[in-house]
This record gives C-alpha cells, structure tokens and sequence, in this order.
C-alpha cells in the first residue's frame, strides 16, 4: 500500500484496472486491487435476492407513474457521496434502498415514493447494552420519536462483529439484528439474540436505521459500548 499525495482538487475513490484508491486518517493511499472470495453464504443470497427482486418490481410491476415519482424524489433529496459532495441518486437507487430492508425482514414494499422530499430522520437517542451471560442485546429509543405510533414505520437493527476494546474505528461486517414496528405495543426497549456472539469486555457496535410509512428511509444512527458480564 502507499500512500499519495493528489495534485489540489482531485480526488479518488474506487477501483481502476489492477490498482484500488481510497483514504483513512493517514491520508489517500493505492493498494493493489484484490478480487474477494465469494463465499455465498445465505445472508449474502438473501441479500442480492432482495435486490433482484426490487429490480425486477421496478421494471415489471411500477406503473411509468410510480418510476416518475420516485424520480422526482431522487432529484429533490440530497446525498452526500464518498467525497463528500452533494449529489442526487436517481428513484431506482431509493426504490432499492428503501425497500431492501423491508423485503429482508418480509415487510411488504413501498411502490408509491415519497411526497415528502426528506430522508427520514435517524434515531436520536440510539443506546444498548449487552449481556455475556445472555447473549442478548438490549437497545434503547426515542419513544417520541416521530415514527413510533405510525403505520407501516419501522426500525431496523443490525449487530457489528464484536471488537478488541482498544479498537476505535470500525467499518463492517454488521448483520441485521432485529426489526420493531411503530405501532403495537412501546416499541422500546428492544431485546433481541445476538448474531454474532461475544464475551465481556467486547467492543459492540449496534446500527440502526428508520423506515417511515412512506417508504422514507433515514441514514445510520451507530452507538457503541462494551459487552457486560
């Protein structure tokens, strides 16, 4: 790996030919460009057939109306890329996003897009804990949030492969956790059986995300604490 040093105002990120540029606290850096095994594993199937089969909605089952639409939300929404430039992705990008998740955990989909042009909002309060003894996670909320109490709102969980205590930055593997619906019963707090186990004194890292009744879906809230006995 080396590091580099770009002339002012370029920027990289991504793969080209054999060579793979990216950055950390360092700065920018190439690496040779290594292709992953693929181990197949149920998840990750049951992730690309998520993703399929939303591809396939959008061209088959979305009526021109509903792509429009989702169009048009894609053009009024800001994301923020790798760079940290502001762009917009187009409605086949949200239809996916939004609806992955809601397909994994067998939640019908959202085909009408969003009229409200936003991201939903993450969640503010996100707080857990873990047990070693139990090997469950109990995770904490905003129970006045403005999801909690709507129809078809959800939040969606996801556990981060336990870490060292002294590690400080952490960027994945993280496997979906747990589901809780905006209405029913107080949806916090949230006790779920860890994915992946872990033993006192491990650094946890616990994801969420929220999926409004329109189909919006907010960016990751990310917490992390060290596991209980």
């Amino acid at each position: 790996m080396a590091l580099v040093r770009f002339p002012e105002g370029q920027q990289r990120s991504g793969s080209v030919g054999g060579a793979t540029y990216s950055h950390n606290r360092y700065g920018a850096y190439i690496r040779a460009r290594s292709v992953p095994v693929n181990p197949n594993t149920d998840r990750q199937v049951a992730v690309r057939n998520a993703v399929r089969s939303l591809a396939i909605a959008w061209s088959n089952t979305l009526t021109p109306l509903q792509r429009s639409m989702w169009n048009e939300y894609g053009l009024n929404v800001n994301w923020t890329n790798k760079f940290g430039e502001i762009v917009n992705l187009p409605g086949l990008n949200h239809y996916i996003r939004s609806n992955t998740p809601r397909v994994q955990n067998g939640i019908p989909r959202v085909d009408d897009a969003p009229t409200i042009y936003t991201l939903a909002t993450a969640e503010l309060q996100l707080a857990a804990t873990a047990s070693e003894a139990t090997q469950d996670l109990t995770i904490d909320g905003d129970p006045l949030a403005d999801w909690v109490g709507e129809a078809d709102a959800w939040q969606f969980f996801y556990q981060g492969l336990p870490q060292n205590p002294s590690i400080n930055f952490f960027g994945g593997p993280f496997r979906l956790l747990t589901a809780t619906p905006g209405t029913g019963p107080p949806p916090f707090p949230v006790v779920a059986p860890a994915v992946f186990p872990f033993a006192e004194g491990h650094k946890i890292w616990v994801q969420s995300r929220i999926a409004r009744g329109d189909g919006r879906l907010s960016e990751f809230a990310q917490v992390n604490f060290l596991a209980d006995a």
